[in-house]
């Protein structure tokens, strides 16, 4: 396993972006059909300063959306990760943009479980806020799964548009975790 990944799945692992990832930043947000959701498509000179402002993000909030790579292969397969969102209430935004080959594999909603995890038990986190594009069915499904409620709807800048939000408290997440491991103890009987 890479040492650098400080967050791994069975399948996944998560490190830190660094100035030398432009050509996998490129490889992600550069892609049209990843961007189109996000206020894309993006210019390198675009996908450059978003990679920039991921780096200071780590810097400044010790969390970023940080690059998520295969186990097996050290394939990159896109980014999953976190941002202050209401940081006075320690309630951050989570979010997951992969790269178009590893869509429909089950990864966006694995590596989202981990930064729940994550979020939750290491940054002392008391929900988690997300939103998607309207049009994005994919991920309103990936976080009901994930055991986040819709909220409400709120404008999102870079496309302009009122995008469904939603919320995972701190109770629901623990509820679902103390179903998990009931189904986990239940099946190694």
């Amino acid at each position: 396993m890479n040492p650098d990944y400080f967050l791994w799945t069975s399948r996944l692992g998560f490190r830190q972006w660094s100035a030398d990832d432009l050509p996998l930043a490129l490889a992600l947000w550069g892609d049209p059909e990843v961007s189109r959701f996000l206020g894309g498509p993006f210019s390198p000179e675009v996908v450059e300063k978003k990679l920039a402002e991921e780096i200071e993000d780590l810097k400044v909030h010790q969390v970023q959306y940080w690059p998520v790579f295969l186990l097996a292969t050290d394939e990159h397969v896109g980014c999953c990760g976190l941002r202050p969102y209401k940081p006075d209430e320690l309630i951050y935004e989570m979010g997951f943009h992969l790269r178009t080959p590893y869509w429909g594999m089950g990864f966006a909603a694995e590596a989202g479980q981990a930064l729940a995890d994550h979020a939750f038990q290491n940054l002392g986190a008391k929900a988690l806020f997300a939103g998607h594009h309207p049009r994005n069915l994919a991920s309103k499904r990936v976080l009901e799964k994930l055991g986040f409620d819709f909220t409400h709807e709120e404008i999102y800048p870079p496309t302009g548009q009122m995008h469904p939000s939603y919320l995972l408290s701190r109770r629901v997440w623990e509820e679902l975790q103390s179903s998990r491991a009931s189904r986990q103890s239940f099946t190694s009987l």
